[in-house]
């Protein structure tokens, strides 16, 4: 555990000493902002009534860009300067490497969601009747964002580890998390693959996320996400391993 927490300690102060983190929490701040409260189609003044479905809707999106920004440089930038191999040579193994850069990374994520509790004290007090706001929901939405992040943010490790260079690396994430998200149900939608489009679906995140959302915690949902992102993790372990070979 002390290993992990060493290699944990040490990106995340990387991030904050790179501006990284103040950039990714700000971007995400204001599109969300943007989305919730200015832009038309998608405002809370415009709905007509107190709510944070749009935040919800958008937010998947905008992590499929924000999180691979922050992962592409996790191992990618580790390669490229040569310090992995500094960093194997040390008394770690490769899934205290892994769970190290991995929970560093997913904390940036959890960091940037947390202000966003203001959006929802505001609709809290916005409402015709105060308090008209769905919590169950808003808890729900929540868990499953915090959750997404995480498959994400396994996808993002991966893809670093995959490549020496960071823009490769964030260009197959992002691509990796749009398939997971959105993608299978696109390729479900195909005509000759209709009859198969429930078994393709559940292949992805979106229906699992969708379901977390409404406020009810399936254990067929929790396991999906923690399956998914153990998977990744366990892929990333394996290419780290392959050096010894």
């Amino acid at each position: 555990m002390y290993n992990v927490l060493t290699v944990f300690a040490k990106d995340f102060s990387d991030y904050f000493n790179s501006l990284v983190a103040y950039i990714t929490i700000g971007v995400f701040l204001v599109v969300t902002g943007l989305f919730l409260w200015i832009f038309p189609d998608s405002s809370i003044f415009e709905y007509g009534y107190a709510g944070l479905e749009s935040l919800f809707n958008i937010a998947p999106y905008i992590f499929m860009f924000l999180i691979p920004a922050i992962t592409m440089r996790s191992l990618a930038e580790e390669h490229k300067e040569g310090t992995f191999e500094l960093l194997a040579t040390r008394p770690l193994t490769d899934w205290q490497i892994v769970f190290g850069k991995y929970f560093a990374s997913l904390l940036i994520i959890i960091l940037a969601l947390l202000p966003t509790v203001i959006y929802y004290v505001t609709i809290y007090q916005l409402g015709v009747t105060k308090g008209n706001v769905d919590s169950g929901a808003v808890i729900g939405s929540y868990i499953g964002l915090i959750l997404l992040g995480a498959g994400f943010t396994a996808i993002g490790i991966f893809a670093s580890a995959i490549s020496k260079n960071q823009i490769i690396a964030f260009i197959i994430a992002v691509f990796l998390c749009f398939i997971a998200f959105s993608g299978l149900d696109s390729i479900s939608q195909v005509l000759s693959l209709q009859n198969y489009d429930t078994i393709i679906t559940s292949f992805g995140i979106n229906q699992h996320y969708q379901s977390i959302s409404r406020g009810v915690l399936d254990t067929r949902d929790l396991i999906y996400f923690i399956s998914f992102t153990a998977l990744f993790l366990l892929i990333t372990k394996t290419k780290l391993g392959s050096r010894k070979w």
